[in-house]
């Protein structure tokens, strides 16, 4: 089964039914804020929560999916992917939009900022 991933903000209960209604794909998605920094509860073993009633609403299951280990083995994953790349370039690099103008010349400057972001990247992983 596939898994769609969302961050807090994105959900919505509609889309949510819409994407699950074929059986094939899953949705997990944020639906609090929390803090980046892990509190000692936050790293104490637990037992997964008992799954909501089938009166539960979307809101109370996307929680409860949240919080299972499963949901958080899952949700970590995005730390694998292209988001925190795309968090550097934005923040640490200040890229936030094209200086050059027009479908000819934009195209020319994204391998410019993906070639400085490597070697950064470079720079960081030999310590040089």
């Amino acid at each position: 089964m596939a898994v769609v991933l969302a961050d807090s903000g994105f959900y919505s209960e509609a889309a949510v039914k819409a994407i699950e209604a074929n059986g094939d794909t899953s949705v997990l998605a944020a639906v609090e804020r929390k803090s980046h920094h892990r509190t000692v509860a936050d790293l104490e073993k637990r037992s997964d929560p008992p799954p909501p009633g089938p009166e539960a609403g979307g809101m109370e299951t996307m929680k409860w999916r949240m919080s299972t280990s499963a949901g958080q083995a899952l949700y970590k994953l995005r730390q694998q992917t292209g988001e925190p790349v795309w968090g550097i370039l934005k923040e640490a690099m200040g890229f936030r939009r094209f200086l050059l103008r027009g479908l000819e010349k934009a195209p020319g400057e994204w391998p410019r900022v993906c070639v400085a972001y490597n070697f950064k990247r470079l720079q960081r992983l030999t310590g040089g």
